[in-house]
């Protein structure tokens, strides 16, 4: 236990910026709208906020400046996927490719300063409780944040109105246009409202777990969130579990490498990305088999209200 309570909650702090890209992908792709530019975002909310923080002194003012970047990131990738009707997978590598650059450039003076950032703020009495009190309730205030965007994403989806209309324009908008509402419109605000949340996970990363900036922090955990809304079948309490394994996985290949192992570091380092792929390969063998694959079934269709027939 002296061992293992220590490798999960760094599981519960490294699945944490992962956690927030995949609920606002899970968000987005609901509506019908894929989004590959979850890397990007995950760079532009790192820098963002960090500058921000780093000039200020507010993390708090630095998330929100991250999460309103990546909204207004989004909605350049809504207006090409949703008005234009662009292909949604260039689009998305566009974003991608934007975020990566703008943050290398813009960042390139800031690399290697620190901020404070936040600090561990252990819940009362809660985290006494043994094993599940140092794993869950001691850490800082985005983690717990996290908990509670799970818990209302599942009550919004699957129990408000609203969240019925998001997963009726994901899987039919031609329906929800005939029910008077706007698909396009709803398509538009979770797309942003996703992409901010992608944002926030990135910003994660600079001011709570490592508190500085470097370029291309995010490390591919972009493109594992958008693995990880395939594995949670578009269900947030599923992402909850693939962002803490991958999280850790990483924190045990850290562990191992620590006790001074003689097995190649490099090796160790793809350990999570290897795990992604082979959860990915085991989903893949279950929908050929007809095991079903619960995805919107207008997932990255373009419409438009004046084509429909």
């Amino acid at each position: 236990m002296d061992v293992l309570i220590p490798v999960m909650a760094a599981a519960v702090r490294s699945g944490t910026p992962i956690l927030y890209a995949t609920l606002g992908e899970i968000l987005t792709e609901r509506s019908g709208v894929q989004n590959l530019g979850l890397e990007g975002l995950m760079l532009m909310g790192a820098f963002s906020g960090f500058s921000v923080t780093y000039s200020t002194g507010d993390p708090w003012l630095g998330v929100l400046t991250a999460f309103f970047v990546g909204v207004a990131i989004s909605a350049v990738h809504a207006f090409l996927s949703v008005s234009v009707g662009a292909n949604q997978v260039v689009s998305g590598l566009a974003v991608t490719m934007f975020g990566t650059g703008a943050s290398s450039l813009l960042g390139r003076k800031m690399i290697g300063l620190t901020v404070k950032g936040f600090g561990k703020v252990p819940v009362p009495l809660l985290s006494e409780i043994p094993v599940a009190g140092p794993v869950l309730f001691d850490h800082d205030p985005l983690v717990y944040i996290s908990y509670g965007l799970v818990l209302f994403l599942l009550w919004f989806i699957f129990r408000t109105r609203q969240g019925l209309n998001l997963r009726a324009v994901g899987e039919s908008p031609v329906v929800v246009d005939a029910m008077g509402l706007s698909a396009a419109r709803l398509r538009y605000l979770y797309t942003m409202i996703g992409g901010g949340m992608a944002a926030v996970g990135g910003a994660y990363l600079s001011l709570a777990y490592t508190k500085m900036w470097g370029e291309g922090m995010s490390a591919g955990r972009g493109w594992i969130a958008v693995a990880l809304v395939i594995f949670a079948v578009w269900h947030p309490a599923r992402a909850v579990l693939g962002a803490y394994l991958f999280g850790g996985v990483g924190a045990m290949q850290l562990r191992i490498q620590a006790a001074g192992t003689s097995f190649p570091a490099p090796i160790m380092m793809m350990m999570p990305y290897l795990f992604t792929i082979l959860v990915l390969l085991v989903i893949s063998v279950k929908k050929g088999k007809g095991i079903l694959i619960d995805a919107p079934g207008a997932l990255g269709v373009p419409y438009s209200r004046e084509e429909r027939t």
